[in-house]
């Protein structure tokens, strides 16, 4: 018999599992895992001394990247909740409470960034002074913690309390009970135990994605005027359905109500592109209802947030955790619209008003209503909300003591009880959720119930009806044709210059519906019409490359191929329900004759095909957006030898024709060829120049102005990504005896604070060493004592220099040195008490200090005080 045990789960997810040594690991946890390992077997209900309870992990391995081709790759909240409540790790008397603890195993960034997204998941603001953030009065924000203090058994406690760790940096090191685990490449692992062993590869491989744990068909949904689609009624543990989530139509826009996993895959099914959403509503944080966020952070323009100020914080904070990035940087990602509460807002018509809902964080349910001829008509999302017999449980009347006032549930107890000509529960029971009894004498005209994993009961069906995905409730048809309406939008978007009258000719042409699945055009075929994507999502195949991007609504298909007449290059297909505008070749032709826009297509097509080839452009831009980025272009040719200067820092380069070479100082860095590109820290980040290109031979290269890339999501977090490796890349010294090198470009100008970071330089180099070769308890004692002492006195001296000269951002510059000396003192503590110092760990808050602070942060303050005289 094999003493360890292997099996693959999904792409990308394995479990591994050594029963002498009772070891269950679910190596990889991206959203969904726990239901994978439902759906396989490897979590089952079984008795346990009478009781009855699940099996499963009590380990979960971390990948080293957190996101992978767009998805989280670690979300270890669900498996840490089905350990602590469904195994009944956590709770008391419980058979399988032995006091051992869920183990997080991991590098140190990627275990802290669990650690303190779970707690952000569990708990969500922490604080009076964090809840009063969110706009909320000094007694609310009382009441508020009293609540959440509750739920929390009266004390919120850090993860660390409820979770074991195992830092795993370059060297082997065992789990536990002689079960050891190595390293051998980025997100490979072997895991060893008696001269048995296994290997895992956590990769996703080209354009793998993580699969979701149930199959949908495919749906056409209708565009009525205002209606609601169903989009998951389930909770975060039913392996068949999609979490509890709703779509809004209104007027031919799209809102969801919140973004769950596999959010991308979902809305694929619905027909529904990530560019056609207008907005999102969101309720809260916990996973099931945020874990799709990413996705909608891949969209080729910032899609509105609209949400309570409480629930937006929680938000920027448990993203932030998992990121690594600062709570603000959200806001570079989405259009955030705080609402707020028990208040109704005019979002174009369609009001919304979010109310408080009792939950472990901040949550609320949201109303909508917009005028009709009766009045108004209504609907109500109710997720996630608390049964009205736990609440009650909870009342007293002693501020002292955790709970709620009794007017406090009187009044949700009424706000439950609205009627509505739609509302949308969460029935899923427990401590936590709702339960359908209390909503029995709802006067609503129709009710549905979701949020449940299991079969609704006799009693259940009797209140309300339940809405598999996909179906729609009408609450106003439609009597416009919104179809045509978003076709004259996108053709004007195009065309801006085209007479109304040659635009109506255009639309006067059938809108089609094509099959998922269809192929629309072939590779080598010639075009007879030109299609313009109205809804749906179409593939892009470049088959010699094995390679696909993927077109969204607004997009012309076949133009080039139609004005040529000449064979496809490429190769379409439809991934979901399509609806476009079926436009005649010969007359799309004509069209563009008469307003002689034949030469300027022409010559935009090759340059067009271009930067939709290239990784950094090649998905998620509507045609508008890059024709905006293609009208603006600035062409530039750089002799060899020659190189580009700073002035040019507000343009992104891309590189066209010929190849260069990136240096700091006389240090190279990097060749870039065709299709790379450089200069996104001062376009987009605005770091101050840093780098130098220099041409290898003559190079022709395309300008992009920064602002025109700033507000398109996807392209901003890729840029994002490639602007932190390019930053720790700098950084990094050649010389064994140093990790990090020292650069007169990093310098501020402001020779005082240039001084003081050469010091922290040193310092830091001095504890990596130390960690690194041997960690002598005293030296490492000495040394964490140094950098806390250094690092208090050059954050004084640096505050104290930009308020003598008036810098308008000192605040913000205030906030980060707080939150890094709370970090150094908290490793310093880890030092103290005797615990293991992983270099990984360390070396990461370093690269993140260095990166994020000094090179950005610091050097951005020097052209101002240069102004005024200071060097």
């Amino acid at each position: 018999m094999d003493k360890i045990i292997k099996v693959p789960v999904i792409k990308g997810v394995f479990w591994v599992e050594i029963p002498d040594a009772k070891l269950q690991i679910i190596c990889g946890c991206p959203a969904d895992c726990v239901k994978h390992l439902m759906k396989r077997g490897l979590i089952i209900q079984r008795e346990v001394e009478g009781v009855l309870c699940e099996t499963g992990p009590n380990a979960i391995l971390l990948s080293d990247v957190m996101i992978q081709n767009g998805e989280f790759s670690n979300l270890a909240e669900f498996p840490v909740l089905q350990m602590l409540y469904k195994q009944g790790l956590i709770i008391p008397k419980h058979p399988n409470n032995t006091g051992q603890k869920p183990l997080l195993i991991g590098l140190g960034e990627q275990v802290q960034a669990q650690m303190q997204y779970i707690f952000r998941g569990n708990y969500g603001l922490v604080s009076l002074e964090e809840i009063r953030q969110g706009g909320v009065d000094e007694e609310t924000a009382k009441q508020m913690m009293r609540l959440k203090k509750r739920f929390a058994f009266g004390q919120i406690k850090p993860s660390s309390l409820l979770l074991d760790s195992c830092v795993l940096g370059m060297e082997k090191r065992e789990i536990r009970n002689g079960v050891t685990i190595e390293r051998i490449a980025v997100n490979q692992f072997e895991i060893s135990y008696h001269g048995d062993t296994v290997t895992v590869d956590l990769n996703l491989q080209g354009e793998d994605h993580y699969d979701p744990p149930y199959p949908l068909g495919f749906q056409s949904i209708p565009r009525d005027y205002f209606s609601v689609i169903h989009s998951g009624d389930g909770d975060g543990w039913d392996v068949n359905r999609p979490s509890m989530s709703s779509i809004v139509l209104f007027q031919g826009k799209i809102y969801l109500i919140d973004a769950g996993p596999n959010l991308f895959f979902n809305l694929t099914a619905l027909g529904v592109g990530i560019n056609e959403i207008e907005g999102i509503f969101h309720t809260h944080a916990h996973d099931d209802h945020f874990a799709g966020i990413t996705s909608l952070m891949r969209s080729g323009h910032k899609i509105k947030y609209y949400a309570a100020a409480l629930v937006r914080l929680t938000v920027e904070k448990k993203l932030a955790a998992l990121l690594s990035m600062e709570e603000n940087q959200f806001q570079d990602f989405f259009d955030c619209h705080d609402l707020p509460m028990d208040q109704w807002t005019d979002i174009q018509g369609l009001e919304v008003m979010p109310v408080f809902s009792p939950h472990p964080l901040e949550t609320t349910n949201f109303l909508f209503r917009t005028l009709w001829s009766s009045g108004y008509k209504t609907y109500g999302h109710f997720a996630d909300i608390v049964s009205l017999n736990v609440l009650e449980g909870m009342v007293t009347e002693d501020d002292d003591v955790p709970g709620v006032k009794r007017a406090f549930f009187e009044k949700v107890k009424k706000e439950y009880l609205v009627p509505l000509n739609l509302k949308k529960l969460d029935v899923g029971g427990g401590m936590i959720h709702g339960a359908a009894e209390d909503f029995r004498n709802d006067k609503s005209e129709r009710i549905v119930l979701a949020h449940t994993s299991v079969n609704l009961t006799p009693s259940e069906k009797a209140i309300g009806s339940s809405a598999p995905f996909g179906i729609s409730d009408v609450l106003i048809s439609g009597q416009n044709d919104f179809a045509r309406r978003l076709a004259f939008q996108f053709l004007q978007s195009h065309f801006s210059r085209v007479p109304f009258h040659h635009l109506r000719m255009l639309l006067n042409n059938e809108v089609v519906a094509i099959n998922p699945g269809a192929i629309i055009l072939k590779e080598g075929d010639c075009c007879e019409d030109v299609l313009l994507i109205l809804t749906g999502l179409v593939e892009k195949i470049f088959s010699g490359e094995n390679r696909l991007s993927r077109l969204m609504a607004g997009t012309l298909l076949g133009e080039d191929s139609a004005l040529k007449q000449t064979p496809s290059p490429w190769t379409f297909r439809a991934a979901s329900y399509v609806s476009a505008l079926k436009i005649s070749a010969g007359l799309y032709r004509q069209i563009i004759q008469k307003n002689d826009l034949m030469g300027k297509i022409e010559r935009t097509a090759t340059i067009r095909a271009f930067l939709e080839s290239i990784d950094l452009l090649c998905e998620g831009l509507s045609h508008p957006v890059m024709a905006g980025i293609i009208d603006n272009l600035v062409y530039k040719t750089i002799a060899s030898g020659s190189t580009v200067p700073c002035q040019d820092s507000g343009f992104l380069h891309v590189i066209r024709r010929g190849k260069m070479r990136r240096l700091i100082g006389t240090d190279s860095l990097d060749v870039l060829e065709v299709g790379h590109f450089f200069g996104e820290e001062g376009a987009i980040f605005g770091v101050p120049c840093l780098y130098h290109v220099m041409a290898e031979e003559e190079t022709e290269i395309l300008q992009i102005r920064g602002d025109l890339l700033a507000d398109i999501p996807i392209v901003r977090w890729k840029l994002f990504e490639m602007y932190k490796t390019r930053a720790m890349q700098s950084i990094y010294s050649s010389d064994s005896s140093k990790v990090f090198y020292w650069r007169d470009e990093f310098g501020t100008g402001i020779a005082s604070m240039d001084a003081h970071h050469k010091e922290l330089f040193g310092i830091a180099n001095n504890i990596l060493n130390i960690i690194r070769f041997g960690q002598r308890r005293d030296e490492l004692i000495a040394a964490m004592e140094s950098l806390v002492v250094y690092t208090q006195y050059h954050f004084d001296a640096e505050e104290q220099l930009l308020v003598q000269h008036g810098f308008p951002n000192v605040d913000h510059h205030r906030d980060v040195h707080r939150t890094m000396a709370r970090q150094v003192q908290a490793l310093q503590e880890t030092v103290f008490e005797g615990k293991y110092v992983n270099y990984l760990d360390f070396l990461s808050f370093l690269q993140t200090w260095l990166v994020q602070h000094l090179l950005k942060e610091d050097r951005s303050y020097g052209s101002f005080l240069h102004a005024k005289g200071v060097s």
